[in-house]
């Protein structure tokens, strides 16, 4: 019998992976309309933050689905992009290392506004409050005016923009971080966040209870060793946990 190159290569190779048992191929087939309805066909995202939304990106490369570190905001980029490839949508991370809620607002038409995202992610509130135990003199009030200010003035000039807000978290066994100084403070910025998260109709990703569950199962610092910024076991978490909530809205 004749075979053709190719039909002679797709036969050995449907063998060999055969005699190796099932075999998995990856799905990009597009999500029903009920999974990710949030993100429109080509939507925009932006995640926003601190260090651990910053995670290391290039600032040099700030152009749609690149320079976006290596944390959950890439993770969960790869991870869209994959499964909604049909929708081609563009996500941009802006995340800046050590910067508070006045700080956001400080380059929030640039970094945010201007970027005009369907979907926008912000996690904040970790320095606000560590950053206090040094030269700082915010409060939890001064975190609570500033966030609201800066997510009035968004829904001002973006009013369809999907909001989601990613809860402040800290894991106690981690190097930097110690109990009698956190606790019970930082409580009252997790709580803040939370009844803003619900005053803005906005998606809540409860972080804190991500890490202290995973943390039952192998000691907490394998999820962030220094008790702040996630390992990158802890950024998929932080990434699964993302995606969850975005899936659900």
């Amino acid at each position: 019998m004749n075979y053709s190159r190719r039909s002679f290569l797709r036969s050995i190779t449907t063998a060999t992976l055969g005699a190796a048992g099932a075999y998995w191929l990856p799905s990009t087939t597009e999500k029903n309309d009920e999974e990710f309805s949030a993100i429109p066909r080509d939507g925009i995202i932006l995640f926003q933050g601190d260090s651990i939304t910053d995670a290391g990106r290039n600032r040099n490369d700030e152009g749609p689905n690149t320079g976006l570190g290596g944390g959950y905001a890439f993770l969960a980029t790869a991870e869209l992009r994959k499964s909604l490839a049909a929708r081609n949508i563009s996500c941009y991370n802006r995340g800046i290392s050590g910067n508070k809620v006045f700080q956001l607002s400080g380059r929030w038409q640039e970094d945010a506004l201007s970027l005009a995202p369907d979907l926008l992610s912000i996690l904040i509130g970790v320095n606000d409050y560590w950053h206090t135990l040094n030269d700082y003199d915010g409060t939890v009030e001064v975190y609570k005016q500033d966030f609201r200010k800066l997510l009035r003035r968004t829904k001002e000039q973006l009013p369809e923009v999907t909001l989601v807000i990613g809860e402040p978290f800290v894991v106690l066994e981690g190097s930097s971080v110690n109990r009698e100084q956190w606790m019970p403070d930082f409580r009252a910025y997790q709580k803040a966040a939370r009844e803003i998260a619900r005053e803005f109709d906005a998606g809540f990703i409860p972080y804190q209870s991500v890490f202290d569950e995973a943390s039952k199962a192998v000691a907490p610092t394998y999820w962030t060793a220094d008790g702040v910024h996630p390992t990158l076991a802890g950024s998929q978490l932080m990434a699964e946990a993302w995606l969850q909530t975005v899936k659900r809205m």
